[in-house]
Formats: C-alpha cells, sequence, structure tokens
C-alpha cells in the first residue's frame, strides 16, 4: 500500500523538525502510540494500540529514524508486530519552507507491506483509515506548535 499527502503549517521548517525529533511529542502525536522507548541514537521500541476497521490490537516493534538531512528531510523505517497482522513501512518525509520560512509545508511518501489479517482487509479498507490517521497526526502536530 502506498502513502503519501502532504500539509502545510505555520512555523519555520526548524520548528517542525525539533517536534518532530523529540520522542515525547512524537509519541503525543501519533495516533495509537502508547509509548516510544529509546534503544539507541534514531531507534525507538514503540508500543501501539491501532483499530483497523471492526478489527484492534495491541502492535509492538520498532522506529528508526534514517537518512537524515536536518530541517529538510529523513526517513521512518517502521516494523510492527501483533497477533491481527505485521506492518513494515519507510515512510519519507520531505520539509520545505514557504512564505520566507513562516510555514513550512511537509510532504510523505512511503510504502506499507501487511501481512497477516491485516493483509486480507486490503487497500480498499486500510487506504481511508492511513489518511484519517494522517490527518489526525498532523492536526496534533500543529497543536504542538509554539
Amino acid at each position: 500500500m502506498i502513502l503519501n499527502g502532504q500539509h502545510t503549517l505555520p512555523a519555520h521548517p526548524k520548528t517542525i523538525w525539533d517536534l518532530m525529533m523529540d520522542a515525547n511529542v512524537l509519541a503525543r502525536i501519533t495516533p495509537g502510540i502508547t509509548r516510544l522507548e529509546l534503544i539507541e541514537e534514531n531507534v525507538y521500541k514503540t508500543i501501539a494500540e491501532i483499530k483497523v476497521g471492526p478489527v484492534g490490537g495491541a502492535f509492538t516493534g520498532t522506529l528508526k529514524v534514517t537518512d537524515i538531512v536536518e530541517h529538510e528531510k529523513f526517513s521512518l523505517v517502521v516494523q510492527q508486530n501483533s497477533r491481527m497482522g505485521n506492518a513494515q513501512a519507510t515512510v519519507n518525509m520531505l520539509l520545505e519552507a514557504l512564505e520566507d520560512g513562516l510555514a513550512t509545508n511537509v510532504s510523505f511518501k512511503g510504502d506499507v507491506k501487511l501481512s497477516g489479517m491485516m493483509a486480507t482487509m486490503g487497500q480498499r479498507v486500510l487506504a481511508p483509515v492511513a489518511s484519517m490517521l494522517s490527518g489526525q497526526f498532523f492536526e496534533a502536530l500543529k497543536k504542538e506548535l509554539p
């Protein structure tokens, strides 16, 4: 399943970057995440509770921040496991300054591979859920802005 989208936030790219690189903020703004625990630099153990359609479950796994170009771009490499299936994803994030740095366009593009029960639901069910979760993420990020 392919994920992509973009959101414009009313802050300088450095401000957005600093928020997105803060594990405590990331745990608060990411839908379903209950905890991020630092394992090593830029690698976190994740614990999440997510409901997809009529099925919900607890996920555990890892989140790695890679391909870092400070204040400009990074990638998230995610591995999540649960009784209802597994998910592997790589999501590339790009921050672009707008309006002389007074706003930032954050775009994302990624590929998600699913297995188990989640894979049987298909993209028709999962794509709207992914869109809703990304919208919730960016709304929560916006509320964190100073």
